[in-house]
């Protein structure tokens, strides 16, 4: 008789764009406990971690707004290489114009800071359907 294993053992790899500390803090709180978190504090670090780590990584967080590159370069440059990586992006900005913007860059996903638990989870989940909350 086999004993079914209840533990999952599924750890992603998330690379998360996010130049404010307090915002990453939050993030870390939400998924840290089920994923494995590589930080960038802007788009040049978030581009280059992905190139570290293209191979590895399951999605990618990614702020819009950042110093050095924006998150939408970053996006631009991201997908050159990867067309398929979910990328959801964050801003503080709700206007319909900013969320078409970051779709034409080729975000995946737009969540709307501050980010919840609830949605940060749900939408990750669309994307990894094996990550177990």
């Amino acid at each position: 008789m086999e004993l079914e294993n209840n533990t999952n053992d599924y750890r992603p790899l998330i690379l998360v764009a996010e130049d404010d500390d307090s915002n990453f803090k939050l993030i870390k709180a939400i998924i840290g406990k089920k994923c494995d978190i590589l930080w960038a504090r802007n788009g040049e670090e978030i581009v280059a971690l992905f190139e570290e780590n293209h191979e590895k990584a399951e999605a990618i967080l990614m702020d819009i707004k950042m110093p050095v590159m924006n998150g939408l370069d970053a996006t631009v440059l991201i997908r050159q290489k990867d067309k398929e990586l979910p990328i959801i992006m964050q801003t503080a900005y709700a206007f319909t114009a900013d969320r078409e913007k970051a779709l034409e860059c080729g975000a995946s996903e737009v969540l709307v800071k501050p980010i919840t638990l609830s949605a940060l989870r749900t939408c990750l989940s669309r994307y990894l359907p094996e990550l177990v909350w």
